[in-house]
């Protein structure tokens, strides 16, 4: 498993932006501890299918600044492939999880977050007791977001990392449970306009990894079976792809991705002997670069992925079943380079708060 933290980075020159673009503004991690109280620091907080992810972040005037992050995989939509509840097991290690989400946001001083389930919540017959749960156990105020939302924040946490001459842009993020994917009609010719105001089409794919590898198998994956988990994506994909088919055929057109899939396939092209964010996010690939990609892992076992840090045990399993998602988007929308995204739901989150409440206009969040 891949925890996340904050990096380091030297600080910036006055004036002078640094790190990486989010959605016009910039993703900058702090140089040191932070002093709490220092500025108003916000939380985003996306309980996945598959993942619990928190990002906490101070306004910058070029952005914002990310003081604590946190990842772990908690599986709490594990057996919703063939029920329809989430399971005790499940739920103990989310609310565990959630603990320690509460713990650093006390402990930089939050002022206002943001906590978002996604599709295990949606689907489950118990997921409103569940939210009860988070509610009183852990004293989290946990919000089921509809799939539209879902889609729109995955666009607005990415869509800066799109080529800002590229007349259309096929923008999805390969969750555990769901894929949400997006076309963005029209060159960006503003970093700073919102982005979903260029979203001529959405939808949102009731597969994900972990309930497409539940399915099929993710152990041990033969290309047949890889064929058939790309098949039934492709039915899914199928309506999407007709209302978005001319978004293929625009200049400069290229596909964009979030997901653990795309950062994993991004790491292993560049051969890293330890995940590094900072080489990933951003990273363009081409079509035979991840066409081999995806052959390698194709052709490892489980032992093998579950060896590979930037696998890891507990994704090792669920990673073939991203990459069957990725090759039915990629036939779908034909293009001759992928741009590989490490940012999504929570920098979305962090961007539309920050942007309601004005800080950039005020000036450093001050």
């Amino acid at each position: 498993m891949r925890e996340e933290s904050a990096a380091t980075l030297p600080a910036p020159p006055a004036g002078q932006p640094t790190g990486d673009e989010v959605s016009g503004a910039r993703l900058v991690t702090s140089g040191g501890p932070t002093r709490i109280g220092r500025r108003n620091a916000y939380a985003a907080l996306d309980l996945g299918t598959n993942n619990c992810r928190l990002l906490i972040a101070e306004a910058a005037a070029y952005g914002f600044r990310v003081v604590d992050a946190f990842s772990r995989i908690v599986r709490l939509g594990e057996g919703l492939g063939t029920s329809d509840r989430l399971s005790e097991a499940a739920i103990a290690r989310t609310l565990e999880a959630l603990r320690i989400c509460r713990s650093k946001m006390e402990a930089r001083g939050v002022v206002r977050a943001k906590i978002i389930a996604t599709e295990a919540c949606r689907l489950a017959v118990n997921g409103a007791d569940f939210v009860e749960r988070v509610r009183d156990e852990v004293g989290l105020d946990l919000e089921i977001v509809d799939r539209q939302t879902e889609a729109y924040l995955a666009v607005t946490g990415c869509a800066a990392l799109a080529d800002p001459y590229a007349e259309s842009v096929v923008i999805f993020d390969i969750g555990g449970g769901s894929t949400e994917i997006a076309w963005l009609d029209g060159a960006a010719t503003n970093p700073s306009t919102d982005p979903t105001l260029r979203i001529r089409a959405w939808d949102s794919l009731p597969v994900g990894v972990v309930t497409l590898a539940e399915r099929h198998g993710g152990a041990e994956v033969t290309r047949l079976m890889f064929e058939g988990m790309v098949e039934e994506v492709a039915d899914l994909l199928s309506r999407f792809a007709i209302r978005a088919a001319p978004a293929a055929n625009a200049r400069h057109f290229h596909l964009l991705g979030t997901s653990g899939t795309v950062t994993t396939l991004a790491a292993m092209h560049l051969r890293l002997a330890r995940y590094e964010r900072r080489r990933v996010d951003g990273l363009w690939m081409s079509d035979g670069e991840v066409s081999g990609a995806i052959d390698d892992l194709l052709d490892t076992r489980l032992d093998q992925r579950a060896d590979n840090p930037c696998i890891g045990r507990d994704r090792a399993d669920l990673v073939l079943a991203g990459c069957a998602i990725l090759e039915a988007i990629r036939r779908a929308f034909p293009s001759e380079r992928l741009r590989i995204a490490d940012r999504g739901l929570r920098e979305g989150l962090l961007m539309n708060m920050m942007r309601e409440d004005g800080v950039w206009r005020r000036g450093s969040g001050r």
